[in-house]
């Protein structure tokens, strides 16, 4: 079979621009406002929209991410997250903002969010971020109160609080207003149904005991 190569050049830019087009964040909106109807049960992709005439300054205002997050859990952190149902405003706009409290040598454990890039600041305390890319490289840096740094699209990433005494603060904006989060730890030992044993000891390099602790520890 002969190869058109002139035709080469014109298949890139339109394989490209497929790929590029999957690349974007959420869909802009096409009206000024999508205030979501939270007493709505039909399921679309986002929210639906109230009456526009009916939209006050309330919708686009929220107090969440004033109140200290409970911390007591084992990896001793908490995360609140405006939402539809407490910033209805923000339904298809494309962010979400996240508050983060990290307690005295807390961490949130290496994470990523399928749908949304990242960008944290400090508010108090000091800490240790970093990320993964594809080739394992891994990026890190102390953040002291102000500093930000970003966490790009998909890629493992984690916060932690480099004191072991005082709680730290941090406030994250990701551009997608439903971005996903998904622990690495839990995905792989607390998953339901539970993936097999003998995957866990192959990819990991552990025992079967070493599985069954670490499930246990996990909750799973």
């Amino acid at each position: 079979m002969r190869t058109h190569f002139h035709s080469l050049p014109l298949f890139f830019w339109f394989t490209l621009s497929l790929i590029l087009g999957q690349t974007r964040p959420d869909p802009d909106p096409l009206q000024d406002y999508c205030v979501a109807d939270s007493k709505s049960n039909f399921f679309i992709n986002g929210v639906p929209c109230i009456n526009p005439d009916k939209v006050s300054s309330s919708h686009f205002v929220t107090s969440a991410l004033s109140k200290t997050g409970n911390t007591s859990n084992q990896f001793g952190f908490s995360v609140t997250a405006t939402t539809t149902a407490n910033l209805p405003g923000l339904n298809t706009l494309g962010l979400v903002l996240v508050r983060v409290d990290i307690a005295g040598n807390g961490i949130v454990p290496p994470h990523s969010h399928p749908r949304a890039s990242e960008v944290t600041t400090c508010l108090k305390g000091l800490l240790l971020v970093g990320f993964v890319d594809t080739s394992n490289r891994v990026f890190t840096q102390n953040l002291r109160p102000g500093e930000s740094f970003v966490f790009p699209k998909g890629l493992v990433h984690f916060l932690f609080n480099s004191d072991s005494r005082e709680p730290a603060i941090a406030i994250s904006g990701l551009n997608s207003q439903n971005p996903g989060a998904q622990i690495a730890s839990l995905a792989t030992f607390a998953s339901k149904p539970p993936i097999p044993d003998d995957i866990l000891k192959k990819a990991f390099q552990i025992s079967k005991g070493e599985v069954e602790t670490i499930r246990r520890n996990l909750g799973g």
